[in-house]
């Protein structure tokens, strides 16, 4: 039985392993970019549907404190008023579909996620890692003589 291949995480703090973007990238990635922490405000937290709009009257630390309870959000930052979403284990974003590497709320996925290269920790750049290309190999076999 073969081992799953671990998908690297994005090194954010070697912005020089990174690739200037363009579009057709995103089709043959492993998806690294969904290993960054993901920062939301509130209305993504609205879009997403972990949060209902009448909650909008609560603090938002409460609503943190919630999150991380359930296992949503990591941090949030009072000052800032931005929170982190959690991430498994191996760093992937709690919305990655393991097995296909895509986006499980795609249609809903927050600001961030959208803007990405856009913004980040290196504009215009993406932390690009082809996906690996599996041959088929043919068995041998041996000729009778």
């Amino acid at each position: 039985m073969m081992k799953p291949n671990l998908i690297a995480a994005a090194e954010i703090d070697r912005i020089d392993t990174w690739a200037k973007y363009s579009a057709p990238m995103c089709g043959s990635c492993v998806s690294s970019c969904c290993t960054l922490p993901v920062e939301v405000k509130i209305k993504d937290l609205i879009r997403i549907g972990i949060v209902d709009e009448f909650e909008l009257g609560d603090p938002p630390k409460n609503i943190a404190k919630r999150l991380q309870k359930e296992g949503i959000v990591e941090r949030y930052n009072q000052k800032s008023e931005i929170f982190t979403l959690q991430r498994m284990s191996n760093n992937d974003c709690l919305y990655l579909d393991r097995k296909s590497r895509l986006c499980t709320i795609y249609e809903k996925r927050p600001d961030t996620c959208r803007n990405h290269p856009r913004v980040g920790p290196r504009p215009g750049y993406c932390a690009y890692k082809p996906k690996e290309v599996v041959r088929e190999r043919n068995p041998r076999t041996l000729d009778k003589f």
